[in-house]
């Protein structure tokens, strides 16, 4: 992914339209970089987070932030550069450099029941509105690997199918991380694919680093989230490298985030 980091920190944003289909409000923007191009960018500013019973009012967009330095620090890089913007034109809020999909590149998808193909996870089995039997499965990909665990650390109760992209190299991103990094259980997830398997122990390794940052302060992470939270996010950590498996569903919070897509 390319693009002026400096300009989306800091260059003037151009309304361009808005993402109706978004929960909260999600606009679409662009800047001109340092070159004279037209790079795309969204737009969440905190005025228009709808309140949640779940998530402190106005904490969205801080937790988007939270998540990309997560990802920053693991050098994963499964978010697309995101920055805070005191200036932008409905006021402070989050600001994200745009994902160009790729046609047909999905890596989560729904098949007739037992047409798993080679290469994919199967993760529950289900009826469509026509009383169709269906299968949800993601690809067996090593980003997506990657993506579990980044979610299983930051608690997102989020991660609809249609929340990764596939950009044109090939690359896959994980986007919305507004209702991520509660102090409370609250994972929902398209990935449940590796439940309870080991994770592998390159990913592990990385973890393990950013444990021991963690003894003290990580001020990437730690600034955009409260004490409590900023507890169990450490808590989480430690419990992923007790048990060294991806983490399972259970009875106590829905396991699969609605609509799926």
């Amino acid at each position: 992914m390319t693009g002026d980091l400096d300009g989306l920190s800091s260059a003037e944003l151009t309304v361009n339209g808005r993402m109706r289909a978004a929960s909260n409000a999600t606009l679409h923007c662009s800047f001109i970089d340092g070159n004279g191009t037209s790079v795309d960018c969204i737009y969440k500013p905190v005025s228009g987070e709808r309140p949640l019973w779940d998530f402190p009012t106005g904490t969205l967009a801080h937790r988007e932030l939270a998540t990309f330095e997560l990802s920053r620090f693991l050098e994963w890089n499964l978010v697309p550069p995101t920055v805070w913007r005191d200036d932008g034109p409905a006021g402070p809020g989050m600001c994200q450099l745009w994902v160009t999909e790729a046609d047909g590149e999905g890596l989560v998808d729904v098949v007739p029941v037992g047409e798993l193909p080679a290469g994919w996870r199967h993760v529950l089995d289900a009826h469509t509105n026509e009383g169709a039997e269906v299968s949800l499965i993601h690809a067996d990909v090593e980003q997506l690997q990657r993506m579990a665990v980044l979610d299983a650390l930051a608690n997102n109760a989020d991660r609809k199918g249609g929340h990764i992209l596939v950009d044109t190299d090939g690359r896959a991103w994980g986007i919305d991380h507004g209702v991520t990094f509660s102090p409370d259980p609250k994972l929902r997830t398209v990935l449940w694919g590796w439940a309870h398997e080991p994770i592998p122990e390159h990913i592990l390794d990385d973890v393990e680093r950013l444990a021991r940052s963690l003894e003290g302060a990580v001020d990437p992470i730690d600034r955009w989230l409260d004490e409590d939270e900023q507890s169990m996010f450490r808590h989480r950590v430690k419990d992923l490298l007790r048990t060294r498996r991806y983490p399972g569903a259970d009875d106590e919070w829905p396991a699969i985030p609605w609509p799926v897509f």
